[in-house]
């Protein structure tokens, strides 16, 4: 609130100083220069901005996890290029370097890779790939505002990279993304494209620097208006310095419910984090008997907490037109079931959420009799 009254204060709600200083402060955050950085209102304008800078269109195949947020396929799509899904493994939700391969085809021209609850997954493995393939990469980042691969920070892999600030996220600033290009032309064309394709800065901050019709217009691009401001990227400053605090507590949660819930029958936790990665702490999933799935989570919803599956399996969205079948992750989305998992939750809320799911699971009773014998 203090932040938020010195914008009100200084009498510039716009994009200006205070968002420069967000996209200064998120670079250094992941390691990176912040002229390649731009603050955007929305992680999804990030999506089809990367489509858009990658001159993505009809003709063109990309490769796209099925389980990932219907945003990334919609960018897709849109474009008029083919969005070509791949599997996961049924257990981390991510794709292997393997299942991107397998899914790559004489038309494809990249690959959108999402890191499934803030988990690195294999990106180190397919990064590779697609500088051997000549294939760009696009990393959905959305759900890994802090997750890194041997100290390397998510989003730095590949080519563009995105992440979402909305009111759901680790780091939140109500509405809000953030866009990362590696190729420093690239990232220019992305500041116009995300202002209305202004070559040069509008208003009074033009005026400052040319002193003779300032108000005349340069077009570079046909852009559209999808950058963040001064409220938003406040809210993202202080929450950006607290997010060491909230990463901590995220992972005592996690780290709690594997007690709670180890060895317990019928429930599968997520798999530990290969060496030299670490996590967002987005998700906590478990995997129960597809039988019983959705009765637990509706027992647990009529008790006052709220358990989902994110996300579902996008080539069975018939506007995507996919004909393909893809057995693991039409495995993991009968199976997983996201537990609540929120800074703001306390060990005794944990404790009842865990004791809630285990009477659940005996109570419908698949995998539970067959581990007790």
């Amino acid at each position: 609130m203090d932040a938020l009254s010195e914008v009100f204060a200084s009498g510039w709600l716009g994009r200006g100083p205070r968002t420069a200083a967000f996209e200064a402060a998120f670079a250094a955050h992941i390691g990176v220069e912040p002229a390649h950085m731009t603050f955007l209102s929305s992680g999804t304008a990030g999506l089809f901005l990367a489509i858009e800078l990658l001159g993505l269109g009809p003709g063109d195949d990309v490769v796209l996890p099925s389980v990932s947020f219907v945003a990334a396929a919609n960018a897709i799509t849109a474009s008029g290029a083919r969005t070509v899904f791949c599997d996961v493994d049924p257990r981390t939700l991510n794709p292997s370097c393997d299942d991107v391969e397998r899914a790559v085809t004489g038309r494809t021209r990249a690959v959108v890779i999402l890191h499934y609850g803030g988990y690195p997954g294999d990106i180190a493995a397919v990064a590779d790939f697609c500088r051997q393939r000549g294939l760009m990469l696009i990393e959905d980042a959305a759900c890994a505002v802090a997750s890194t691969v041997s100290g390397r920070a998510c989003g730095t892999f590949g080519d563009i990279a995105m992440w979402s600030f909305d009111a759901m996220k680790v780091l939140v600033t109500g509405d809000g993304g953030m866009l990362w290009v590696r190729d420093p032309e690239l990232a220019a064309r992305a500041g116009r494209l995300s202002y209305h394709g202004l070559a040069q800065d509008s208003g009074l901050r033009s005026a400052a620097r040319v002193p003779h019709r300032w108000w005349e217009l340069k077009v570079r691009d046909f852009g559209r208006r999808v950058v963040g401001n001064d409220v938003t990227a406040a809210i993202g400053a202080v929450q950006l310095s607290r997010l060491p605090d909230l990463l901590r507590r995220r992972a005592e949660i996690v780290r709690l419910y594997d007690e709670l819930l180890a060895d317990t029958p019928g429930v599968r936790l997520p798999p530990p984090l290969p060496d030299g990665h670490t996590s967002s702490y987005y998700f906590y999933w478990v995997q129960l008997d597809a039988t019983v799935r959705d009765a637990v989570a509706a027992d647990l919803l009529q008790r006052g907490i709220y358990t989902t599956f994110r996300y579902p399996p996008l080539h069975k969205v018939p506007v995507y037109g996919a004909r393909v079948v893809l057995p693991e992750t039409e495995q993991a989305a009968e199976e997983t079931l996201l537990l609540p998992l929120h800074a703001g939750l306390d060990d005794d809320e944990v404790r009842t959420v865990a004791g809630e799911l285990r009477a659940a699971v005996r109570r419908h009773g698949a995998g539970y009799e067959e581990e007790q014998r």
